[in-house]
């Protein structure tokens, strides 16, 4: 629950601009009040921790989740009897502090964080929070156990009955969709991004439903349809240039469905408008230099 007259923290966040992010979680910690509040200190520095994490930023999100728990050492009130001893802050610590442990390149020693998350989120009853850490799960374990913790997230969300619980849906319903197809399980998957498709549709979410478009593309090229794939991209290219926008990835798929039918020097500058893009992701950067380099050759003019 947030304290009366300070704001609720999630709606600060932007998950596309992590820099931003920071800055409005950095003010709000330091706002008249909120320090008077440890609980929910705990819980603004955690989400400050995520978006430097997001901005690989590893040292400076652990010095804020060091502060973090002692505002959370200062919050903690003897339980009352019968009364749940579990805090919701307690289960966000756990989460900021595993994806900071997976984002730095410790999967492994994410997995107890998400685990104890997911565990204490239904101790306390925190639907979103305990879908969270379920989809985390999906996120980091090995592939068949990740493939049953998508599920179990899924299934908890669409019983869910808090609205925000509910909204993890689409993330989930794409996340599996990628479990399967890491699997080669390409219908499955199908089946997935279609979900997610309907699920973005129906709330209106533009970018999203334009990632679910880009997925169910990309299988249809992994099921050796390349012509149904390009067809695809290049609507979901035309949206972005009417929308005054454009993406990476789009123009990676054009190359690619353009080389797998044959047509190179078509692909050659799309692959270079996607390399100038992506190269500038840190993600890829970090996780994915052979696929910048391919594009980089790709691209190149021969």
């Amino acid at each position: 629950m947030t304290p009366e007259n300070l704001p609720d923290m999630d709606s600060l966040w932007d998950f596309q601009d992590p820099s931003g992010s920071e800055t409005r979680f950095r003010e709000l910690a330091q706002q008249p009040g909120t320090g008077e509040q440890p609980a929910y200190l705990a819980c603004v520095l955690s989400q400050l921790a995520r978006a430097l994490g997001l901005q690989r930023r590893f040292t400076e999100a652990e010095a804020v989740l060091a502060d973090a728990e002692t505002a959370a050492a200062r919050a903690v009130p003897a339980p009352a009897a019968g009364e749940c001893a579990v805090h919701p802050f307690r289960v966000r610590l756990l989460l900021e502090r595993g994806r900071v442990l997976n984002s730095s390149g410790d999967k492994t020693a994410s997995i107890p964080c998400f685990r104890e998350a997911w565990n204490q989120a239904l101790a306390a009853g925190e639907e979103f929070l305990a879908v969270d850490a379920a989809h985390m799960l999906g996120i980091v374990e090995t592939p068949d156990v990740a493939l049953e913790w998508n599920h179990r997230a899924i299934q908890h969300a669409e019983q869910a009955g808090a609205p925000r619980a509910r909204r993890w849906l689409g993330s989930l319903y794409n996340n599996t969709g990628w479990t399967h197809f890491d699997r080669g399980e390409l219908g499955a998957a199908l089946e997935m991004f279609e979900q997610c498709l309907a699920f973005h549709q129906a709330a209106g979410r533009g970018r999203e439903t334009r990632i679910a478009q880009w997925s169910i593309a990309r299988v249809l090229r992994a099921q050796g349809d390349p012509a149904a794939a390009l067809s695809r991209q290049q609507a979901l290219e035309a949206e972005w240039a009417a929308s005054g926008g454009q993406d990476g990835y789009v123009y990676e798929e054009l190359g690619e469905c353009l080389l797998a039918l044959g047509r190179d020097e078509e692909a050659r500058p799309w692959c270079a408008r996607a390399h100038t893009l992506l190269s500038q992701d840190a993600w890829l950067q970090a996780n994915e230099p052979a696929r910048l380099t391919r594009l980089r050759m790709l691209g190149e003019t021969q």
